[in-house]
């Protein structure tokens, strides 16, 4: 079983995907959001393809740990999720940062702007996955 990190956003949803030994994660793509239907449409089948039932979802917390608006529209969407898909397991993850530890990353790479726009939310959907993974070995 591998797991699916999400960064969810308003415009997009970036995914990773957890190795089979869950150690690493890669970056799988970004959901551009149309739709809730279209949305949670493309989840199921990235979660049928990495033959996943537990998602590590990033929660978008204040820098002093507080829960804010964000965190009620994510929590939302994993609720739909839960709706669409009553077997799988959603973890929440604090994000903080995760952000601008993907944008660095990309920046100490040289990849041009127009690059790090189209990749940010799947490498930070990267960062927070692997930070749960860290945790958990």
């Amino acid at each position: 079983m591998r797991f699916l990190g999400l960064d969810v956003g308003d415009r997009t949803i970036g995914i990773a995907a957890s190795d089979g030994l869950l150690l690493t994660a890669q970056g799988v793509e970004t959901i551009r959001r149309k739709s809730l239907e279209h949305d949670l449409a493309r989840l199921g089948e990235l979660m049928r393809q990495y033959e996943t039932e537990q998602l590590i979802v990033g929660l978008p917390k204040n820098m002093d740990g507080t829960q804010g608006p964000r965190c009620d529209i994510v929590r939302a969407f994993a609720g739909e999720v839960q709706s669409v898909f009553p077997s799988v397991e959603i973890t929440f993850w604090d994000e903080r940062l995760s952000t601008v530890a993907a944008a660095k990353s990309l920046i100490a790479a040289d990849v041009s702007r127009a690059k790090r726009k189209k990749v940010i939310d799947k490498m930070a959907a990267v960062f927070i996955l692997q930070g749960y993974l860290d945790s958990c070995g």
